[in-house]
């Protein structure tokens, strides 16, 4: 609830932010391409707005942080298709052709 998240965001003297479109979208890049985590856009909010507070200082280095991801990106497909710059690969239901399309996209 509400009243819970703001109870704890005055304890750990945390704080809440918004951060836009084209943030989420980033972070959520970011995850897919140096992580292998598929989320959907929402769930990348935290990072994305980590990531722009550790830039601007308001993170401290070497500090510790908690990102939680709580969506997988199969709950938003189309927004991660327009984002890939890559061309989409049909590929037969085996894993021999899976195997082959990805080694031979690398």
């Amino acid at each position: 609830s509400w009243d819970k998240a703001w109870q704890v965001n005055r304890e750990s003297k945390g704080g809440f932010d918004a951060c836009t479109g084209e943030e989420i979208l980033a972070a959520q890049k970011l995850l897919a391409e140096k992580e292998g985590i598929f989320c959907e856009p929402a769930s990348a909010a935290s990072l994305a707005g980590a990531m722009r507070d550790i830039r601007s200082g308001k993170i401290p280095a070497g500090s510790r942080i908690v990102c939680t991801l709580t969506g997988h990106g199969l709950k938003d497909p189309d927004t991660a298709i327009k984002q890939s710059t890559a061309p989409m690969v049909a590929v037969e239901a085996d894993l021999e052709s899976v195997r082959r399309a990805i080694l031979d996209n690398l």
